[in-house]
């Protein structure tokens, strides 16, 4: 039995506080989705039935549940019991953590250790970043030692740090997602067609690379995670190392608004928050646990067997 976030849950069961919780849980292996109306969260919620037929999944979004409140943590955590974690919810955005770095811990590290810590005889899979490089290097191994040059980076490493102390624990590393979410607004794929239709020019730069990956992928890579129970550090990454003008291109067949929108530039012209230039990942180790193969961007692009449906999810004639 898998339920998306609580909010879609049948109207009959008893609530829990202001009525955004259930109190009455079905005796089974419950995994809990921290994150559940942002990106990689949806789709792990929406995807259970499917790569996790043995599991009733539980989302939890910011709305039923402030990560940063322990006490109201604990009073869940005592109505779910969760036989398995795997939390998803950050301040991800690089600038607000710039920002506010203060609340960039509060959610990223703090929240993350208070979830641990209550894991702390069960299966907890961390979502972190490849943003815990500095990306002088590209094609980072686990092995490689981080190097944080942003306040996001910077909270990730600390977290998973804090996470790895516990063997039983697992930290996944991951870099850009292209998916759609539940508000349209959490995907770069969703920003880059957002800015266009609104008639805005969008610079990509063609010295800053990353190895996206559908967070259709992502999700069935993480339920395997969990379902052979593997623990310790993994890199998630799409085979491709692509510039971010490559990327923009490879998306215009499916994304025609941006067409006329898209100029290349150089990382150098950026103002904003630190960057890393090169944040491709190395993902033999996981790939080796893996029943699939992980597909590079635009072979998943190129190989699309039908434009109906989302675009970043597995359709059900693939495998």
């Amino acid at each position: 039995m898998t339920h998306g976030p609580f909010l879609g849950m049948p109207e009959e069961m008893p609530l829990l506080g202001h009525g955004t919780l259930y109190e009455k849980v079905v005796m089974t292996r419950c995994a809990l989705i921290t994150g559940a109306a942002g990106l990689i969260g949806h789709y792990l919620v929406r995807n259970g039935p499917r790569w996790a037929p043995g599991w009733e999944v539980r989302g939890l979004s910011r709305a039923d549940l402030d990560l940063t409140d322990q006490r109201a943590v604990e009073q869940v955590w005592k109505v779910i019991k969760p036989s398995a974690v795997v939390h998803c919810a950050a301040l991800s955005r690089t600038k607000d953590c710039e920002r506010d770095p203060q609340e960039a811990r509060r959610n990223n590290v703090d929240a993350t250790v208070g979830l641990a810590c209550r894991s702390e005889d069960i299966p907890f899979v961390f979502l972190s970043s490849g943003e815990v490089f500095d990306g002088k290097a590209g094609w980072y191994r686990e092995t490689d030692d981080p190097n944080p040059i942003n306040a996001y980076g910077q909270t990730k490493f600390e977290a998973e740090q804090r996470v790895l102390e516990n063997p039983r624990h697992t930290v996944v590393r991951i870099v850009l997602t292209a998916g759609t979410s539940l508000n349209g607004d959490r995907s770069f794929v969703e920003d880059m067609s957002r800015a266009a239709k609104s008639g805005k020019a969008i610079m990509l730069y063609g010295d800053e690379f990353r190895c996206p990956l559908p967070a259709g992928v992502i999700a069935r890579a993480v339920w395997e995670v969990v379902n052979r129970g593997a623990t310790g550090l993994y890199h998630l990454g799409g085979r491709d190392r692509l510039s971010r003008w490559e990327i923009g291109q490879a998306l215009l067949p499916w994304y025609p608004e941006l067409r006329g929108h898209l100029f290349e530039g150089v990382s150098s012209d950026h103002a904003g928050a630190p960057r890393p230039p090169d944040l491709s990942l190395n993902c033999d180790r996981l790939q080796a646990l893996l029943s699939f193969s992980i597909p590079g961007f635009r072979a998943w692009l190129q190989n699309r067997m039908q434009r109906e449906g989302d675009l970043w999810d597995y359709e059900s004639t693939l495998a």
